[in-house]
């Protein structure tokens, strides 16, 4: 029989006192990695003179050192803050990657002035512009989110609603098939001449394509996914006494979810690059509008700091839209992450 001593259930009930090489050669390693490019990088910010005027760049180097001390101390606390902490373990080669390019970034443009100006301007120019443009970067934000948001939804309710009655139905299938085949291959900014002049205004008309853009693989995927619902749940269902309308509201639909929510994240995706060419053309906000401007006076620092603003904004919708799949249908929670 072997024994076991209170010392030895001591030792391996506590906290282990020292990190070891292997550790800093592992898991600790990256995430120290990652803290020493960034404070690489805001020390060169700090006390590397810029070839320009840049009014930002203490600013950005107290931030990235900043970075760093969170990096370092999310590092060495990861077991200790959970979820949060295995997260930014798990992202800590992206950091360093992420650090290394900021930090070449920065050098090229703001150091050495390798690339020229104004298409390539320094990190700081774009934090300056979400210090000092913030305001009308904002408003533009909110106009797109309401624009793209309503066309977004009334795009998907009617796909769906058309997907659904086309699948479930052989006579609206026969009157709607040949309209959706004529209309649905087209690219939505092909309408823009069209929509402009039929709508009272250009609102209605960026929200009518925004929403065509959405429709069509959300009607698709809808009319797919209910055609493809196997006939014997219909038959079992038919068998316990279940009307048309619990056919289609209980059997149909939730079966075919998963091939509704592949034509949605097809439908945003569209909708997003539709948004863009929309608010050039027609609306006086947004940020299509807020890329022209910028583009006009030859602001890329405001160029470029919108497109980050949008892909922020794309990304997130894409990250609720997975969470509510996720919700849904909990069967195919991991399947597809994002």
């Amino acid at each position: 029989m072997s024994t076991y001593s209170v010392s030895d259930a001591t030792a391996a009930a506590a906290p282990r006192a020292a990190i070891t090489l292997a550790d800093l050669s592992g898991s600790y390693g990256v995430g120290l990695a990652a803290s020493l490019v960034w404070l690489a990088f805001g020390l060169s910010c700090l006390y590397w003179p810029d070839v320009g005027d840049w009014s930002r760049t203490g600013s950005l180097g107290i931030g990235a050192i900043v970075i760093a001390a969170f990096i370092l101390f999310g590092t060495f606390s990861a077991d200790y803050l959970g979820g949060a902490g295995q997260a930014l373990r798990k992202r800590a080669p992206w950091l360093v990657a992420f650090g290394a390019f900021v930090t070449l970034w920065e050098v090229a443009t703001a150091k050495f002035a390798w690339l020229p100006l104004p298409f390539f301007p320094p990190p700081q120019s774009i934090l300056e512009v979400y210090t000092d443009d913030l305001p009308k970067l904002l408003d533009s934000v909110f106009a797109s989110i309401k624009l793209q948001l309503g066309g977004y939804i009334i795009g998907a309710t009617v796909g769906f609603i058309t997907g659904v009655s086309i699948g479930w139905s052989q006579k609206i299938g026969y009157w709607v098939h040949p309209v959706l085949r004529f209309i649905g291959p087209l690219p939505a900014t092909a309408w823009l001449p069209i929509a402009f002049f039929t709508f009272p205004s250009s609102w209605s008309a960026s929200t009518f394509l925004i929403a065509l853009a959405t429709g069509f693989p959300v009607t698709v995927l809808s009319w797919s996914g209910v055609a493809s619902v196997s006939s014997a749940y219909y038959d079992v269902a038919r068998t316990l006494g279940a009307k048309p309308s619990f056919l289609v509201l209980r059997v149909a639909i939730p079966a075919a979810l998963p091939h509704v929510f592949v034509g949605l994240f097809m439908g945003l995706g569209s909708s997003f690059a539709v948004l863009v060419v929309a608010e050039m053309i027609g609306v006086k906000a947004g940020l299509g509008w807020y890329l022209q401007w910028a583009q006009g006076w030859a602001a890329y620092a405001n160029m470029y700091a919108a497109l980050i603003v949008m892909s922020l904004l794309c990304s997130g919708a894409i990250t609720l839209l997975f969470r509510t799949r996720d919700r849904l249908l909990v069967w195919q929670k991991g399947v597809v992450k994002w």
